[in-house]
């Protein structure tokens, strides 16, 4: 049996802190996991950013709730679905996800939590696991499934390559540069197929 790993932001929908950095106007919160390989480094970069400009949990969620997935997303993960299993694992927070999922028909996604105080500010982060994305490939293939796992970013490499075929979407080019001997695709058919190819391999052992 297989199970398809995807990112979720990057991969299926535009990414989160750019889109809120594009309403907000403040640059430097463009940086992504794309940028920074530490994302406990990164994080903690963000909510400094979000305390000093005074901006809360509710300020986000509002941008996420005009967040459209990207296009030809839903009928790319659809297809997918009709011929094998797929979770997401992803960084970002179940305080983010819910409207996101509800708009890719509510996919299993396995992610994070943040914490947040009175003032709706966000002070910290409850990590589900530390390098949860390969753990849970760990956990898939302990349970004897093969996995293919796809992802945009540095925190996607330790699952792309734990997992029994992994590939780049529409990396950037440093990681590309970085991690030649992986697979990437651009488009969601070129993506499709390597999927397809993967789930046929399986049937044919």
């Amino acid at each position: 049996m297989e199970i398809i790993c995807l990112d979720l932001e990057g991969v299926l929908v535009p990414e989160i802190w750019i889109a809120f950095s594009e309403k907000t106007g403040i640059k430097e919160l463009k940086r992504t996991t794309r940028d920074e390989p530490d994302y406990d480094k990164l994080m903690r970069y963000r909510m400094d950013i979000l305390d000093k400009n005074h901006l809360t949990l509710t300020d986000i969620q509002e941008t996420i709730s005009k967040i459209k997935p990207l296009d030809g997303a839903l009928e790319f993960l659809n297809k997918v679905r009709e011929i094998t299993q797929v979770v997401i694992l992803s960084d970002t927070f179940s305080e983010f996800a819910l409207p996101l999922m509800r708009q890719l028909g509510y996919p299993t996604i396995l992610c994070n939590s943040l914490k947040v105080d009175k003032n709706n500010m966000i002070v910290g982060i409850k990590m589900r696991q530390m390098d949860g994305k390969r753990k849970a490939v760990d956990g898939f293939r302990g349970m004897g499934f093969r996995t293919f796992a796809a992802g945009d970013s540095y925190n996607d490499l330790t699952m792309i390559r734990r997992a029994d075929r992994g590939l780049l979407f529409r990396a950037p080019k440093n990681i590309l540069d970085e991690e030649k001997d992986l697979l990437y695709a651009t488009e969601y058919d070129d993506f499709y197929s390597h999927i397809e190819d993967f789930v046929n391999e399986g049937k044919a052992e």
